[in-house]
C-alpha cells in the first residue's frame, strides 16, 4: 500500500513473544488492581499505598521541595493528586495524566432499608448512566463507609470475598413477563425497582418489620450502628465480579469499572517509573466524572488548584498569577476510555473514525455530543506533538470518535483543564459494553495506553 495512506492494523500483528509476555504480565497485575479497587475510595486508597512504597510522600511532609520530589495529596479519600518535581522551572508548565476514579454503580439512598412482603430490600439511587436493566439478576457487593452517631468511620466491604453472601436485584420471570417485554428498554425497569434484596427471615412473627428488623440486628452485631446511622454512610453496590481473561487467546480483560480504572492504573503505573524528569510530571485521579464533575471531590473543584499552588509555595517561586501562567504552559492527556467499535453493533459508529479494540490508544481530538457541543477541541499543533512523541516511542495510536455525529456522545474532564489554559486531548484505551456491570478492553490497548502516558511524562 502507497505512504501516502494511512492504515489502522491490529496491533498483536507483529508482536514479539518477548511483547507478548510484557503485555500478558501488565494485564494480570491490572486485573488483579482492578478487582479489588471497584470504587473511588478503594481507587484512592490503594493508590496511595502504591505511591508510598514507590516514595510519595504526602505534601506536609515537605518543608521546601525539590528537582526529583515524589508529592502526593489525598482529597477526602475520593480523589488523588501526585507529582514529580521536575529540573526545569516549573513555570514552562507541567505534564499532567488526568483519569477519574468512579464508574457507574447503584448507590443506597439515606433511609435506605424497608420491609416489603416477606423480604427486606436496600432502596437505591443509580449513579452515573447505565442500561438499568443490566443490573438485575447479576451478583452483587457493598462497599463504603458508615459514620455512626458517635463519630466512628465503619468500612464496609460484603460481597467480593468468596465467602461473603452477595445481593440481587429481582427481575420478573418471562413466563409473566409478556408486558414488560412490550415496553422500550430503558422503560421496562424503572429506576426505583433497582432495590435489592437483603434478607427473608423475620427476628419473630410478633412484627410486620420483623424481617428489617433482623436485617438490623445483623447489622448491628457487625457493625455497631442503628438504622439512624445510614444517614451518614456512602454505600456503593457494585458487581461482584472478578477481572478475568476473555476469549480462547486470552487476549482480552472482562471487568467492572474498566471506565475508567483501566486509565487510572495504567497511569499510576507510568507515574511510578517517573525519576528526575524535565518538565514536573502531575497525574490525578479525579471523582464524579460520571455525574458531571461537580463537588469538592469532582474536577469542578478548585482543591487540584490549591494542590499546584501549594508545589509553587513549597518551590519557593509563587507569585500573583504565576498559577495562570504554569497552567496557560501546561499539557495534559485527559485519560478517559473510548467507545470500541462492537460489530455486533457497527451501524452506530463512523468506521473510519472510531477506535478499534486490539488496535492501541484512542485520541479523541474533541468528544461532545449534537455539533462537538460541551467538547474540549484541541488544536492542530498539539494533536501534532502527542502523535510526533507516540511515533518516537513505539507507541501504538489511532484516532476516533465517539460514534456517528448525530448517535449520541460523551464528555471527560478535558474541558475543565483546557478552561485553565491548558493544552487537551482525549486519551485512553478502547471499551466495549462500557457502562455495563462487565466491560471489555484488549489487553494490548492497556499496554499501550501505559506506554503512551510513560512517554507523556518523560517528554
Amino acid at each position: 500500500m502507497s505512504d501516502l495512506l494511512s492504515t489502522n492494523k491490529s496491533g498483536w500483528l507483529g508482536t514479539s513473544d518477548e511483547d507478548r509476555g510484557a503485555i500478558y504480565d501488565f494485564s494480570r497485575a491490572y486485573m488483579d488492581f482492578i478487582t479489588s479497587s471497584k470504587t473511588e475510595r478503594l481507587i484512592v486508597e490503594h493508590a496511595e499505598q502504591i505511591a508510598r512504597e514507590h516514595g510519595f510522600r504526602h505534601i506536609d511532609e515537605y518543608g521546601e521541595l525539590h528537582a526529583g520530589d515524589k508529592v502526593l495529596f489525598n482529597n477526602r479519600g475520593k480523589n488523588l493528586y501526585l507529582a514529580v518535581i521536575g529540573s526545569k522551572n516549573i513555570e514552562e508548565g507541567l505534564n499532567i495524566i488526568g483519569a477519574h476514579a468512579d464508574s457507574p454503580r447503584l448507590d443506597l439512598k439515606p433511609q435506605p432499608l424497608y420491609q416489603d412482603g416477606d423480604f427486606a430490600f436496600f432502596n437505591t439511587h443509580y449513579y452515573g448512566g447505565i442500561k438499568k436493566y443490566q443490573w438485575t439478576t447479576i451478583p452483587l457487593a457493598i462497599h463504603g463507609v458508615i459514620v455512626r452517631a458517635d463519630g466512628e468511620t465503619i468500612q464496609v466491604h460484603i460481597g467480593d470475598d468468596d465467602n461473603d453472601p452477595v445481593f440481587v436485584i429481582s427481575d420478573l420471570l418471562p413466563h409473566l413477563g409478556r408486558k414488560q417485554a412490550q415496553e422500550k428498554l430503558t422503560d421496562a425497569i424503572k429506576g426505583e425497582k433497582l432495590d435489592v434484596m437483603v434478607g427473608n427471615i423475620p427476628a419473630d412473627d410478633s412484627d410486620k418489620q420483623a424481617i428489617k428488623e433482623n436485617v438490623m440486628r445483623i447489622l448491628n452485631n457487625k457493625y455497631g450502628i442503628t438504622e439512624d446511622d445510614f444517614t451518614s454512610a456512602e454505600l456503593e453496590l457494585v458487581p461482584a465480579f472478578k477481572a478475568r481473561s476473555a476469549g480462547f487467546d486470552e487476549s482480552l480483560v472482562a471487568a467492572y469499572g474498566q471506565d475508567d480504572k483501566v486509565c487510572v492504573y495504567a497511569s499510576l503505573r507510568a507515574m511510578l517509573e517517573i525519576e528526575n524528569p524535565e518538565r514536573t510530571a502531575v497525574c490525578l485521579f479525579s471523582d464524579k466524572e460520571e455525574i458531571g464533575s461537580m463537588g469538592n471531590t469532582g474536577m469542578e473543584s478548585h482543591v487540584f488548584d490549591t494542590f499546584i499552588s501549594d508545589l509553587l509555595n513549597k518551590l519557593n517561586v509563587n507569585r500573583p498569577n504565576l498559577l495562570d501562567k504554569v497552567f496557560c504552559n501546561s499539557r495534559m492527556l485527559s485519560a478517559d476510555v473510548d467507545a470500541g467499535v462492537d460489530p455486533l453493533y457497527a451501524e452506530v459508529n463512523d468506521m473510519t473514525n472510531s477506535g478499534l479494540v486490539g488496535h492501541g490508544i484512542s485520541l479523541n481530538k474533541y468528544t461532545g455530543s449534537g455539533g462537538k457541543y460541551n467538547a474540549s477541541d484541541a488544536n492542530a499543533e498539539y494533536v501534532g506533538f502527542i502523535k510526533r512523541l507516540f511515533r518516537d516511542n513505539g507507541v501504538k495510536y489511532q484516532f476516533s470518535e465517539l460514534g456517528k455525529v448525530d448517535e449520541g456522545g460523551g464528555g471527560t474532564i478535558a474541558y475543565i483543564l483546557a478552561n485553565k489554559g491548558v493544552d487537551v486531548i482525549d486519551c485512553g484505551v478502547p471499551v466495549i459494553s462500557m457502562h455495563s456491570p462487565y466491560e471489555i478492553t484488549s489487553k494490548f490497548d492497556i499496554y499501550e495506553a501505559y506506554k503512551g502516558y510513560r512517554a507523556f511524562f518523560r517528554s
